[in-house]
């Protein structure tokens, strides 16, 4: 049965600045992530350990009634982006009003990519191939083009020596009435000495039937291309159904799973398909 626990605090300066702080331990990790959060005047700075920051906000975007495609519990080894904002960063979240109606705008940096997060008075290296050095991330989203349209984009760029690691992301989801469709294109280019880059396309579409059922198809694929930009292995491809239904204080959900070339092989072994049911109950 996985845990986990999650400490989180906020309080105020005496300037007025809001700050907080969480701590979360994943299941069956010593420590997991870590942020601290001040919000300012001139919007919100945040020193975060553990991803979700940058344009790794932005790996999958896509509308669901529970989970990620790829994450139900059935691996798929799928290779997305996180740019610098996938591990240790500085973030600055730019305030609403510095920028037009429905406008969201990050700014990442990482002085270490492919640094690990550090326990207690200690030091970590390097843990990525190539050694990676500093990262910027550059994230941004507006609903203010259209009711019930979401578009975002990213950019991020790595210094990895000879040749910085860039990646980009693109995409859109529209809702109207009970139904939420979305697509979304990526692009990672590691240059690592076996793969060029990563590209990346997904799509969802959930139907909310009412207040307290919704469901939802998610599609993602994943193919490894060489330096010419043709394809240079097996392409991953991940579906997943689902459900949430909820009901007084209980919510079930299920996502039936299925990806085809998992890690990036074609071995039989590697087509894999799943269930997956959760149960979450408030008291």
């Amino acid at each position: 049965m996985a845990t986990g626990l999650t400490f989180s605090g906020s309080g105020e300066l005496d300037n007025g600045n809001a700050v907080a702080l969480t701590i979360g331990h994943d299941d069956q990790n010593t420590f997991s992530t870590a942020s601290i959060a001040l919000t300012t005047s001139m919007g919100v700075f945040t020193f975060d350990q553990g991803g979700g920051t940058g344009i790794d906000r932005f790996d999958d975007m896509m509308p669901t009634a529970w989970e990620e495609t790829t994450g139900t519990g059935v691996d798929t080894g799928l290779k997305t982006v996180s740019g610098a904002g996938g591990g240790t960063d500085i973030e600055w979240a730019l305030d609403s009003g510095m920028l037009p109606d429905g406008m969201s705008a990050y700014v990442s940096y990482s002085p270490k990519a492919d640094g690990g997060a550090a326990n207690d008075k200690a030091t970590t290296g390097s843990t990525g191939d190539p050694v990676q050095g500093a990262g910027w991330d550059f994230a941004v989203s507006t609903t203010g083009l259209a009711d019930g349209l979401n578009v975002f984009a990213g950019y991020s760029t790595i210094d990895q020596g000879g040749q910085d690691r860039g990646s980009k992301v693109l995409g859109a989801t529209y809702a109207v009435g009970s139904v939420t469709v979305g697509y979304q294109w990526s692009l990672d280019n590691v240059s690592n000495a076996s793969t060029d880059a990563y590209e990346n396309q997904a799509y969802g579409v959930s139907f909310s039937v009412n207040d307290d059922l919704s469901v939802s198809y998610g599609y993602h694929d994943s193919a490894i291309k060489d330096e010419r930009g043709e394809d240079g292995g097996s392409t991953i491809e991940a579906h997943s159904f689902q459900m949430a239904y909820s009901m007084g204080g209980a919510t079930l959900k299920i996502a039936e799973t299925s990806v085809d070339n998992a890690v990036y092989s074609s071995a039989s072994a590697n087509d894999r398909d799943g269930t997956t049911i959760a149960l979450a109950l408030a008291f």
